[in-house]
């Protein structure tokens, strides 16, 4: 069985996919960018500050899917410009806490709304 989880705390889906889904003991959330939920608009800043509000969305999602960082088990870091990976890795690294998730980082050539980071997770639900 699968659900959709949908939450007014982090940036409505602006394309034919969900926020996340729930399904067999998991969450299945999408990439979130660093879209401001209340406004719909880009952050303004650098990949620090564009990865925080990443994150925020990404535990807005699953706190709605009843798990938090603290469940995530995979994720995957997309970076428009590798060279921004240290900066990302110290937003990302004071998030998650230890064990940290199994991670794949990727240069991508281009992401949605020109954003400088998009991180997309699996969690495992808590029973």
């Amino acid at each position: 069985m699968r659900e959709a989880v949908v939450t007014a705390d982090a940036p409505q889906a602006i394309g034919p996919y969900s926020q996340a889904i729930r399904a067999g003991g998991f969450v299945f959330c999408s990439g979130q960018i660093p879209l401001d939920p209340a406004t719909g608009r880009m952050v303004e800043g650098d990949v620090v500050v564009q990865t925080r509000q990443v994150l925020d969305n990404l535990e807005a999602v699953l706190a709605a899917a009843g798990a938090s960082l603290a469940d995530v088990v995979r994720t995957t870091v997309y970076l428009a410009d590798l060279n921004d990976f240290t900066a990302m890795n110290e937003v990302y690294a004071a998030r998650f806490p230890s064990p940290a998730p199994a991670r794949s980082t990727i240069q991508a050539a281009r992401l949605p709304r020109d954003a400088r980071v998009e991180i997309d997770a699996i969690a495992v639900l808590p029973r």
